[in-house]
């Protein structure tokens, strides 16, 4: 499962992979662009579209959910975080990639708020619960479009159920 997909590069990248992906994001118009990048690659993405502080993520049914700088308040993360971990199989794995409270500085990408932004003892605590937790504070260069372009600072967590 891939949440707050947008356009779909990461779904459709497990996808050419032999991953079984649904994507959720809010945007029809991002998953319509999801659905055509799937179809130029030959491959198929199950995609949802619905607002993630509302959208329940079934309970232990996901090998692998997967997402890449998506940012909500403290609020929604907490929540949402939950049910992240919920939803994971035990064995299951939680891929993430967001923009660290430090990305302000850098102004490449990413909210333009810190309270959008996470810190690395954040999603820490948010985790604490998983059998192995790998987490870690990068500054590197990313060229992925107009909105994400240049040395930014980002939180990479790798935790298993």
């Amino acid at each position: 499962m891939c949440l707050a997909e947008g356009e779909g590069r990461n779904a459709v990248y497990l996808a050419t992979q032999r991953f079984d992906v649904t994507c959720v994001d809010f945007s029809e118009s991002g998953l319509k662009k999801t659905q055509q990048l799937a179809e130029t690659h030959g491959v198929s993405v199950c995609t949802e579209c619905a607002d993630l502080s509302h959208y329940e993520i079934e309970h232990e049914a996901w090998d692998g959910i997967v997402m890449i700088f998506g940012h909500f308040d403290e609020d929604l993360r907490t929540s949402l975080y939950q049910r992240m971990s919920a939803g994971l199989k035990p064995g299951g794995t939680l891929l993430m990639e967001v923009y660290s409270k430090e990305q302000l500085s850098f102004g490449t990408g990413g909210p333009k708020t810190i309270e959008y932004l996470n810190s690395k003892q954040e999603l820490e605590a948010a985790f604490a619960e998983f059998s192995s937790v790998s987490i870690q504070e990068v500054t590197r260069e990313i060229k992925e479009g107009a909105f994400h372009n240049g040395m930014s600072a980002t939180v990479q967590v790798q935790c298993i159920k």
